[in-house]
């Protein structure tokens, strides 16, 4: 005859509640660096993105230069979702670039084709000691395109065309970095901060 301690019979009801239960809800901290707008808490019940909460996103990131709001591409919010999730990185996202007008993407030197032009990338600042585990995780996952600055801290997300540059690590089978398009975007972009 089998016996079972009691917590194991107590799991199995434990998890088929969790399964039955369905997604988990997705939530977010944000905060933009040059503005200081925030949004804080949930953007999607785990089945939908919930609109109100993509609104307040998309204010949150806003052009820093003009005010300019455009809605956000939910995709590109639920990749750093995903990144942040599988890199264990939990706690407040410092934004330093979410929407931008085509006179800021100018200013700063962006990309002719850049997904911020669409409200469709993100440029964070990730803490030194996390920059290349979160910048590999977001390699590894194949979503969007992802460009990496170790040296000036922050990463770029979007929900783009798959596609990696910057400072890419050499390690983990990934393919050579290509050439930094966007070599002085970060330090175009601090230059227009005291504007």
């Amino acid at each position: 005859m089998l016996t079972f301690p009691p917590y194991a019979a107590q799991a199995a009801p434990r998890r088929q509640a969790a399964r039955q239960a369905g997604p988990a809800p997705r939530q977010l901290l944000l905060r933009h660096a040059a503005t200081g707008a925030r949004f804080s808490g949930t953007y999607h019940d785990g089945r939908a993105a919930d609109p109100a909460a993509l609104a307040e996103i998309s204010v949150v990131l806003a052009d820093s230069r003009t005010g300019a709001v455009h809605p956000f591409d939910p995709r590109a919010i639920d990749i750093l979702w995903e990144v942040a999730q599988r890199a264990r990185l939990r706690g407040e996202f410092t934004i330093l670039s979410g929407y931008r007008t085509a006179a800021t993407n100018a200013a700063v030197d962006g990309a002719g084709d850049s997904q911020h032009l669409r409200a469709g990338a993100l440029d964070l600042h990730v803490p030194a000691e996390r920059l290349v585990g979160f910048g590999e995780t977001a390699l590894a996952m194949a979503r969007g395109g992802v460009g990496i600055y170790a040296r000036r801290g922050f990463v770029h997300l979007d929900s783009g065309p798959v596609r990696r540059w910057g400072d890419v690590p050499s390690g983990g089978g990934h393919a050579p970095a290509a050439p930094d398009p966007l070599a002085r975007i970060a330090e175009a972009w601090a230059a227009t901060r005291g504007r």
